[in-house]
């Protein structure tokens, strides 16, 4: 393992002023994406809608700092036959891969999930890696409910994210952790904190007992936020003074960065969220944006589909990213949004 290499590669990928796309939607994923634009989710449509984002040149070269491919994506070409791989190195962005094979049901744990995907991945990043890709990614998916997460759940999925991080530093592959309590609940943003804590805390000690360098890896985290269906709405204030004091508490400082997900959040509340962050600096690690959703819900919408649509398409996705990176400078102000509109 070449640490030094991983952490020059975990250091680009959250530079300031850029971000990671994260562009692994699976395909039933895309397919509902799709579906909510009148788009027919072929293998060719989902290779014409990422070609798009990928010839962006504005967002690409100056606020995406590297691109998350779902397995279909990474060995798929553009319609003149350059692989998508190389037009993300072309732009100065970083390829990766998402490797994890969704989740499952975990024993004897109503209502809960563990992520599987461990078996041969030795194997699968050894050829990712000749393919371009110098990152990766796997999702933990931890809900909060009644009674729920159990320490179970939280042992198991933090165990497996280890393990997967190993796995990656062992093939020269900086590993993006990413262990995601979801905001589909009815819970506040207290309970919200409590369990992320627990969460972080179990992934840290997990990491250190397989022996990942810290150094060379990227934690993708959610916020501290309310559930979606809470009638407790939390402020954006709140939001990003708890998430701070969450991921000082939690997150050692020889971590290079932290890419937050976006979680099911609207387009400016995940901006407006990571901006007001950066407004309690100073941080012991970098801060940014590894979005989906969040940079990609403007221009499916602006593209539908068409090839006449697609300038319109890449103008949404060079907005988006450029709101997005103006927050990861603590420069965003929302009458940016009102102008581009």
């Amino acid at each position: 393992m070449n640490l030094t290499e991983l952490n020059r590669i975990a250091t680009a990928m959250v530079a300031s002023g850029k971000g990671i796309l994260a562009a692994d939607e699976s395909s039933g994923t895309i397919k509902k994406r799709f579906d909510a634009i009148g788009v027919e989710s072929t293998e060719s449509n989902r290779r014409d809608y990422r070609e798009m984002l990928f010839r962006s040149s504005e967002a690409m070269s100056q606020y995406i700092s590297g691109v998350i491919l779902y397995d279909e994506t990474i060995w798929q070409d553009a319609a003149d036959g350059t692989p998508l791989v190389k037009l993300i190195e072309s732009s100065g962005a970083i390829p990766g891969i998402k490797v994890d094979e969704g989740t499952q049901a975990l024993p004897m744990c109503p209502g809960e999930l563990v992520t599987v995907g461990l078996d041969k991945l030795a194997e699968r990043l050894k050829k990712y890696y000749e393919r371009g890709a110098r990152f990766a990614k796997w999702r933990a998916v931890i809900d909060i409910g009644s009674g729920i997460p159990s320490m179970t759940a939280i042992s198991v999925n933090a165990h497996a994210l280890a393990r997967y991080a190993a796995l990656c530093q062992a093939a020269q592959i900086v590993p993006i952790v990413e262990p995601e309590v979801l905001m589909d609940g009815d819970h506040d943003i207290d309970r919200c904190y409590d369990v992320t804590q627990r969460v972080l805390n179990k992934t840290f000690q997990e990491l250190r007992i397989q022996r990942v360098a810290l150094e060379g890896m990227v934690l993708k985290p959610n916020m501290a936020i309310s559930g979606k269906k809470s009638p407790k709405q939390a402020s954006v204030e709140e939001v990003a003074e708890k998430t701070i004091r969450l991921l000082k508490a939690c997150v050692p400082a020889a971590v290079p960065g932290i890419a937050f997900l976006s979680g099911g959040q609207s387009d400016e509340e995940a901006t407006a969220h990571l901006n007001a962050m950066h407004k309690l600096g100073p941080l012991p690690w970098g801060l940014t944006f590894s979005y989906g959703r969040a940079l990609q819900a403007a221009p499916q919408k602006a593209w539908s589909g068409k090839a006449e649509n697609v300038a319109a398409g890449q103008r949404a996705f060079s907005h988006r990213a450029r709101m997005n990176s103006l927050a990861s400078k603590g420069e965003w102000q929302s009458s940016l949004e009102k102008k581009a509109a």
